[in-house]
């Protein structure tokens, strides 16, 4: 038996005539759902749908005035987000028919017993169940696994563009780069942009214990070895008509790159204590922070799966070499971290990111984000974290603030506000530097620079005119 519990969030309504048979349904059903409707009309039952949300419908086929069938008809040009179990007293072929091509989950005859109802509401309900499951998950994953590539450097626009024209294709493609570049990220924008129905399925060959590597890619049958009392699918057959990420390929065991390119050149995987192959379509996406080329030179890697991988390239830049999108992945991380940490972001000042501009940032993106997320839990910025690590010298001193702005593209609207001025500065300079900043900000439009800083649009109108004509 279903608890409550599992139910309460879903809403049903039972539209009958009969009012012994609402009463029977509306019992049995309140101890699962959270809200039970009961109607004896087409035209209650319309206003039910119309104001309530609704997850399951129990109808009548034969109703005074419009039959259940005439109704679902008329509606079924509406995104209905419902299962419906329709009900009659009358065994006929062509209504069952009718039935199901409008959708009907399930088709009881009257009278019935109980307990066939309920087994047919809980067949719908538990693959709603599964949906709304699915449904958070992939919400969870989105979250966590964004794959908005983020900055307008010149490296990083390229990057968009080689992205873009190689999704389409299905052929396999070798990602390089330093760790923590986003080497994840692009593959799952190759994934996204190729248009394959399958899912996408990353696997890191230098986290799983060579013994066990062909078993995770390959799947194996109950008794293939000691231990496996069930059979397994393999990553490859999860992946099928998507896209299989193998991420840091350099790690993969000689031994098991032979069985990996005869997988790929056959488009099939024999799983393990198996003697039939099992036809795949699987994009493979490969990374790696080595380069591949001196393994193969060195013995660590085979020739032949170097060249079967590297059909199409990718080369992600460091974040050294990006560093116009600091200011951007800076605003991005500090929003993101904060809100699901449920706290606000952290003050950017100018000199924060003309400090950050001057390091090299060896760990790149991830490191970038780990230090945002320091911050953010120790409530410094980054020159006073720096200043603490570096025994009081704050890296910010030793940069020229004006060599970064003028090396650097500020094009990126998420550019912070410069908030930080010099001591000796009187206030009507703080002043004017702040509003022009913040215009500059708003792209010139006033009207927005005007709101942002609480004053009427004439104000600022005021003051632009009184320093043209102090420069005059």
């Amino acid at each position: 038996m279903v608890s409550k519990s599992d139910w309460n969030a879903f809403s049903v309504l039972v539209v009958d005539d009969e009012v012994g048979m609402q009463t029977i349904l509306k019992k049995a059903l309140s101890k699962q759902f959270g809200q039970v409707h009961t109607v004896g009309t087409i035209e209650d039952a319309e206003i039910i749908r119309q104001s309530h949300h609704l997850d399951l419908i129990i109808l009548d086929i034969n109703l005074p005035g419009q039959t259940g069938l005439e109704w679902q008809e008329s509606i079924a040009c509406d995104s209905r987000n419902y299962d419906v179990i329709f009900m009659t007293g009358y065994a006929e072929l062509d209504t069952a028919i009718q039935a199901l091509r409008l959708g009907a989950a399930d088709f009881i005859l009257k009278p019935f017993n109980l307990e066939n109802m309920l087994q047919a509401v809980k067949r719908c309900m538990d693959r709603r169940l599964v949906e709304r499951t699915n449904f958070a998950l992939q919400r969870e994953v989105e979250k966590n696994n964004p794959i908005e590539m983020i900055g307008n450097a010149e490296k990083t626009i390229e990057l968009k563009q080689m992205v873009a024209q190689l999704a389409p294709s299905n052929a396999a493609v070798l990602i390089e780069g330093e760790s923590g570049t986003g080497k994840e990220l692009v593959a799952r924008g190759l994934h996204q942009l190729s248009h394959r129905n399958g899912p996408f399925v990353p696997l890191n060959c230098g986290a799983i214990a060579p013994d066990l590597l062909e078993s995770e890619l390959f799947g194996h049958t109950s008794g293939a070895f000691t231990g496996a009392k069930k059979g397994r699918e393999g990553l490859f057959r999860v992946a099928n008509n998507g896209t299989l990420f193998l991420d840091e390929i350099g790690e993969m065991p000689i031994g098991m790159q032979s069985s990996l390119l005869r997988a790929l050149e056959q488009k099939a995987i024999r799983p393990v204590g198996s003697e039939k192959e099992i036809p795949v379509d699987v994009r493979i996406v490969a990374a790696t922070n080595r380069n591949l080329l001196k393994e193969v030179e060195k013995g660590n890697f085979r020739k032949d799966l170097f060249y079967r991988l590297n059909v199409l390239t990718v080369s992600l830049p460091a974040l050294r070499e990006r560093k116009a999108d600091l200011a951007c992945l800076t605003e991005h991380f500090s929003h993101m971290i904060a809100k699901e940490m449920g706290l606000k972001p952290i003050h950017w000042a100018h000199e924060d990111i003309a400090a950050m501009a001057q390091y090299d940032w060896p760990g790149n993106i991830r490191e970038l984000k780990n230090m945002i997320e320091r911050c953010i839990l120790l409530g410094k910025p980054p020159v006073d974290h720096w200043s603490s690590l570096q025994g009081d010298t704050p890296l910010h001193q030793s940069c020229n603030q004006e060599q970064i702005i003028n090396q650097e593209p500020t094009e990126c609207t998420c550019m912070p506000e410069m908030d930080e001025y010099p001591d000796q500065w009187t206030l009507k300079e703080v002043e004017k530097k702040h509003i022009i900043t913040v215009v500059d900000l708003h792209d010139g439009n006033k009207s927005a620079a005007a709101r942002q800083l609480g004053v009427a649009r004439k104000t600022l109108e005021r003051k632009f005119k009184e320093w043209s004509e102090e420069i005059a």
